[in-house]
Parts: structure tokens; C-alpha cells; sequence
């Protein structure tokens, strides 16, 4: 499974990337992920006219966007639209981060998972 990722570089700059998830057979449920270690929770409603400019991600996070439409930019200009079933790794934690906005007057709906350093993809 692959999903996209928001990581900084050694000059704060922020980037677009992808992670590979690895699956392995589950039997008949499907295909699983290992286990991995997850802190908090975090439930969020963003109004549909959100625009947050340039700010880090608080933590190492997962970002589960369950309703609405979000573009997200990185530093040299490069956007992303994410909706309702995306997942995003948020790892730009230092430096300059990223900028993100609702879309179509959408609220969004979203789940946070936090992650520890010791989590790896």
C-alpha cells in the first residue's frame, strides 16, 4: 500500500513523497500490515473556509481524512488535493512545513494518529 508523504529536508524545505506500507497475507481477511505503535488519537472538524499558511505538522502523524477536500502545498509550490479515503503522512515536524486549505467550501472531517520516532515504513 502506498500513501503519500509531508517531509522536510535538511534545510526546513518541505516535500512531497510516497511511503510504501508493507503488506502480508492475512488469509482470507486480506492482506495485513504488521502492528505499529500509535499515541494519540485526535478527532478535527476544519471549516469549509480554512486556509492555514505555512506551519509544521505539531507531531509525526497520520492524517485520515474521513469528509471533505483539502489542498496541501509544499515549499517549492507543489500542490496536492486530498479527500474523503486518503491517507497522509505528516513528517514535516522542523523548518518552514507546509501550507493546507479547504476545498469547494467543504468542512472536513479528519482522524490524526500520532506517531513515535520509532516508527518506520
Amino acid at each position: 500500500m502506498i500513501i503519500k508523504r509531508i517531509y522536510n529536508d535538511a534545510e526546513g524545505k518541505s516535500h512531497f513523497g510516497e511511503v510504501e506500507i508493507p503488506l502480508a497475507d492475512g488469509g482470507p481477511i486480506g492482506l495485513l500490515s504488521e502492528k505499529y505503535a500509535a499515541g494519540k488519537i485526535i478527532f478535527r472538524e476544519t471549516p469549509a473556509d480554512y486556509d492555514f499558511k505555512w506551519h509544521p505538522a505539531p507531531a509525526r502523524q497520520l492524517l485520515f481524512i474521513i469528509k471533505g477536500r483539502a489542498e496541501f502545498t509544499v515549499s517549492n509550490g507543489e500542490r496536492h488535493v486530498f479527500g474523503a479515503g486518503d491517507v497522509l503522512l505528516l513528517e514535516d515536524t522542523e523548518g518552514e512545513g507546509h501550507c493546507s486549505k479547504a476545498m469547494y467550501n467543504e468542512v472536513r472531517h479528519s482522524i490524526f494518529v500520532t506517531l513515535d520516532d520509532s516508527v518506520t515504513f
